[in-house]
């Protein structure tokens, strides 16, 4: 494997230490990787927080602990004032050599303490991969008494209380300012509560030969751009998308789903809505054609010129929504599902047909599952791969570290989008730019990855003038920025 592959590449913990393992096996030792993973976390210290006079280390079980009571020596040995503490533990080799340098050092180690000593910098060195329950006793109070705080944190490896295949916290965690992964990245720092915990990430592979890694859990979501257009196109080609949707009172999900689409290439773009919306949205945004369909023959004598569905935003759960989504499901065209779309397959799961793009947020994806939201936020990698395999189709599981898995397991994890994106309309505005992709001819999961992202990026790009109040429609223009590379 290419190094630059390695970086995007997200492992659970049995293969980080498979990786460790080999690394072993091939000549570099247990203290060896210790004491590169502190002089990697030292420098990154010292990088982050030059000033940084006062460093105080949370060590705790097993190596993480040694990687921090090395990195207390290092510190020491720098001349700062160094306070490391300890949880009661049996040290490994390298761990104890670790302690008897810092020790020698000068650093003041206290067992079990009970208050936090000031510092200018913490070190979270408490727990490593292998945790997989919630902090307890006095590891706990520490970790709560460090979140009280305002002084930078940095984490090794994750911040303990976070789980490192999941991203899930199941009690208290540290919150990071920065995080410093060793050996690979692990897959769970990038999604659920992680995106809250781990503050600015970074990886140091401590040298390890990273050509015969094993094929990763996952991978960031990196897609290739769209092809500049042919110079002889023109509107037929680029496809015809039909947002389904805009039940009465709801006309706003069906018109942000149709201008997203837009926006984002899509040669034609209808819209069958309430007759009580139609003449509204048409005089809203003029590009799109917008029906009053009430009928599933009316839904048929449109949907019979179109290239690709988008199924949901705004659609409701009355006979209405339920006789055009019945439908729907029959014309045997690529289709997006979302919002009252996905209700109503929860409540009649079955596998869709080739070409589907789902795109649940958790809610939506629990009531797919049959399950419960908490069960689906334990461990979002599961989930996501669930839901691909139950119907078949490209899944999009939306939140903090947007999740897309494809029936045959692959799974990749957005790195973009920020908190302002937490609000209404969002998801259809991603509806429309999914089917606009697939409308321009890009397969399924293709169509699915470059949308997140460029959804995603459009939110950063849009929150510049800060996150709060952050409109759906705000993403219309970097949107288009960003698909003509201009952005």
């Amino acid at each position: 494997m290419q190094r630059t592959e390695y970086e995007h590449a997200l492992y659970r913990a049995d293969q980080v230490r498979e990786i460790e393992r080999a690394a072993i096996a091939a000549g570099i030792g247990e203290t060896q990787l210790m004491q590169r993973a502190a002089e990697a976390a030292w420098a990154l210290l010292q990088r982050r927080w030059p000033e940084a006079q006062r460093v105080c280390v949370l060590a705790g079980l097993g190596n993480n602990g040694g990687d921090g009571l090395w990195l207390a020596a290092l510190a020491r040995q720098a001349g700062r004032a160094v306070n490391v503490c300890e949880l009661p533990a049996k040290h490994s080799v390298a761990a104890a050599h670790a302690r008897q340098l810092a020790l020698a050092a000068g650093a003041q180690l206290q067992a079990a303490a009970r208050a936090l000593p000031p510092a200018d910098v913490y070190v979270d060195a408490l727990f490593g991969i292998g945790l997989n329950r919630a902090p307890e006793g006095r590891a706990a109070q520490w970790i709560e008494a460090l979140n009280r705080r305002t002084t930078p944190v940095l984490a090794l490896d994750l911040p303990s209380g976070l789980l490192a295949d999941t991203g899930a916290a199941p009690g208290v965690a540290v919150r990071a300012s920065a995080t410093l992964s060793f050996v690979a990245w692990k897959r769970g720092l990038f999604t659920g509560h992680a995106r809250a915990l781990c503050g600015e990430p970074a990886l140091d592979t401590l040298g390890i030969d990273v050509s015969a890694a094993p094929a990763p859990d996952a991978r960031w979501l990196a897609p290739a751009p769209l092809p500049p257009r042919a110079r002889d196109a023109h509107k037929g080609r680029c496809g015809h998308v039909l947002v389904i949707g805009g039940e009465q009172g709801f006309a706003g999900a069906a018109r942000l789903a149709g201008e997203a689409a837009l926006r984002c290439g899509a040669g034609l773009v209808s819209v069958a809505t309430r007759a009580a919306h139609a003449g509204v949205l048409a005089a809203q945004r003029p590009e799109l054609m917008v029906h009053a369909v009430e009928t599933v023959a009316e839904l048929d004598a449109l949907a019979a010129r179109v290239s690709v569905l988008a199924v949901g935003p705004g659609l409701g759960q009355g006979d209405w929504a339920r006789a055009l989504l019945a439908r729907a499901l029959e014309l045997g065209k690529p289709t997006l599902w979302d919002a009252d779309a996905l209700n109503w397959l929860a409540a009649r799961p079955r596998m869709l047909p080739a070409g589907a793009v789902i795109t649940p947020h958790p809610g939506e994806a629990a009531r797919l599952l049959a399950c419960d939201v908490e069960a689906i936020e334990r461990d979002r990698f599961a989930a996501a791969r669930a839901l691909a395999a139950r119907y078949g189709a490209v899944t999009v599981l939306k939140g903090a570290g947007t999740l897309l898995a494809a029936p045959d397991a692959r799974v990749e994890v957005c790195m973009e989008g920020n908190p302002g994106m937490a609000s209404g309309g969002m998801g259809d505005v991603l509806s429309g730019v999914i089917a606009a992709l697939l409308a321009q001819g890009l397969p399924a999961w293709e169509a699915a990855r470059l949308g997140v992202a460029l959804h995603a990026r459009a939110g950063d790009l849009a929150a510049r003038a800060g996150e709060r109040g952050l409109l759906a429609s705000d993403l219309f223009v970097p949107l288009r920025a960003l698909l003509n590379g201009a952005a």
